[in-house]
């Protein structure tokens, strides 16, 4: 079982900055994809960017250049760093993981794929 549990969201004025944070009770000598998602009310759940255990990541396209993925695999912790927000960014977060996964080329897995999430951050951005 991994237990997952977001911080960092916030309230921010477009063109700000937040880093999420996700601490994740995973198996670190495992191969392992952690995620982050999001879905704003009444949408899907969407995928925002991905990283496996040996640090390759993918991500949206409507993220990429401004979103980071990382992992302290020593603190067991996933970060996003955020960067540049609009308020079409504005959803509740999730972070998310599953195991014997790998990234090939830069794909993130799909929701369906995930074994395990947390409870989600909010994340809401003003114009």
């Amino acid at each position: 079982q991994v237990q997952l549990v977001e911080s960092g969201g916030g309230s921010v004025q477009a063109g700000g900055s937040l880093r999420l944070s996700c601490a994740a009770s995973i198996d670190t000598y495992s191969t392992y994809c952690l995620g982050w998602f999001r879905q704003a009310p009444g949408a899907e759940r969407d995928g925002v960017a991905c990283i496996d255990a040996s640090g390759n990541t993918g991500f949206a396209a409507s993220v990429k250049g401004r979103f980071t993925i990382s992992q302290d695999q020593t603190r067991h912790t996933l970060y996003l760093q955020m960067n540049s927000l609009k308020p079409e960014d504005t959803a509740m977060y999730y972070c998310a993981a599953v195991y014997n996964c790998f990234l090939s080329r830069g794909s993130c897995p799909n929701f369906a794929v995930y074994d395990y999430w947390g409870r989600g951050t909010q994340v809401t951005v003003s114009s």
